[in-house]
């Protein structure tokens, strides 16, 4: 049997991290069975704000490395032939009509279960599912009858999606029976929750691929960590590619307790594939993402800058706070200003020539021994001069790369801002 899933996500606003986990999923799956992995969009209507979310949802799966095949399709595009299929259930005398609307007969005793593939044997009380509506008296099919429908007509084989949906599944089985269709294979795979164990909302940061990419992730990262949201392949492993995560995935290895959204942990795996990267990718990514967000920085300093971040930042959101003094002027805390250093580090580095990362790391070794004091009691003074923070890229490198006359100006202004 071909593997054939598909991504259903509704055309509701940005999409959601936790529902992008269960597409990575779905598209793993595939990908490792040499299936097909088909997008489509569970709408209600076809407005404007339904396109723009459809390229918004592509745009976003696509960034992250999920991609589809055929084209993306539509719920609506079957409208006509759910109307048939309902209108044949009632010719069956499986469905009736109720004041313009189809509902489907339910069975009042027994119970209707399945195998799901990550969660096992789960059954439901007959008694519990009220006649479904197939159809309103508008003629919109509902969601329980138009995705299995779908899912009928495309072939799926398995339908791979969150658990909340578990409660949907009798219903849908139903329905899918009437038509005489086969069902697929369930697997409802568990939910993605904050810390604090409660769903992952915004109160507990970012939750869009949007934010993510704005905030300097990098899709290699983003597609590890989420892969490992619930599944894990030895419970040892955590670095891998997007061909091993392939190779590696399975339904078998799906947990299904809810799973955590360690933010600390995304930032820490994230740093390690910037560091990975070689130095001339990892200086376009930056200047890919600067010019993303607006920045007008000259290509050529961000590139210089590259290596000076590249072990220091864990993500590149970060570059701006970390080595924007490179780009524009500073105004140093006049508490971490010292008067008496500042004054002999500007002689001291007016002298210093050429000026490269040896002569000024030399020059300032030396002040340290006249000034009689160490090294922390000297560079603290002077890199809040230069980069406007205690904290920085390397100060040798930082003041070389800032240039003489800009580094000279700045420390002596600081002098005089010194208490």
């Amino acid at each position: 049997m071909s593997v054939r899933v598909r991504m259903a996500p509704s055309p509701t606003g940005f999409l959601h991290i936790g529902g992008v986990r269960t597409f990575l999923f779905n598209w793993l799956f595939a990908r490792g069975g040499g299936g097909e992995c088909l997008l489509r969009i569970e709408n209600t209507d076809t407005s404007r704000e339904v396109a723009e979310s459809v390229a918004h949802i592509e745009r976003s799966l696509g960034w992250l490395g999920i991609d589809w095949d055929a084209e993306t399709t539509f719920q609506l595009d079957r409208l006509e032939r759910a109307q048939e299929e309902a209108q044949r259930l009632v010719a069956e005398g499986t469905a009736y009509e109720d004041e313009g609307a189809i509902r489907i007969r339910m069975p009042d005793d027994g119970t209707t279960g399945w195998d799901d593939a990550i969660k096992g044997r789960i059954e439901f009380p007959n008694e519990q599912l009220e006649d479904l509506v197939l159809v309103r008296s508008d003629g919109r099919p509902t969601y329980n009858f138009a995705s299995p429908l779908d899912d009928w007509l495309d072939e799926i084989t398995h339908v791979i999606r969150g658990d909340d949906h578990v409660s949907n599944t009798p219903k849908q089985l139903h329905v899918l029976r009437a038509l005489g269709a086969e069902p697929p294979i369930y697997a409802h795979v568990p939910s993605v929750f904050g810390e604090d164990g409660r769903k992952l909302s915004k109160r507990h940061g970012a939750i869009s691929v949007d934010e993510f990419r704005l905030a300097g992730y990098v899709p290699e990262a983003l597609m590890n960590f989420l892969a490992l949201l619930g599944w894990a392949p030895d419970g040892e492993t955590t670095l891998m590619s997007r061909d091993e995560l392939v190779e590696r995935f399975s339904l078998e290895r799906v947990g299904s307790n809810p799973a955590t959204f360690d933010y600390a942990k995304l930032d820490w795996m994230n740093g390690v594939y910037l560091r990975e990267l070689p130095p001339d990718e990892y200086a376009d990514r930056l200047v890919s993402y600067l010019r993303e967000q607006g920045s007008d920085w000259p290509d050529e300093r961000i590139r210089a800058a590259a290596p000076l971040v590249q072990e220091k930042i864990g993500r590149l959101g970060e570059f701006a706070s970390f080595a924007g003094f490179l780009f524009h002027d500073v105004e140093p805390d006049p508490s971490l200003l010292d008067e008496r250093v500042l004054t002999a580090a500007a002689e001291a580095m007016s002298r210093t020539e050429p000026w490269t990362v040896e002569s000024i790391e030399t020059s300032l070794k030396h002040l340290c021994d006249e000034l009689g004091e160490k090294p922390r009691t000297v560079y603290l003074p002077i890199r809040a001069a230069v980069t406007g923070s205690r904290v920085s890229p390397g100060l040798y490198e930082s003041i070389e790369l800032l240039g003489k006359e800009e580094s000279l100006g700045r420390i002596r202004r600081a002098g005089k801002l010194a208490p």
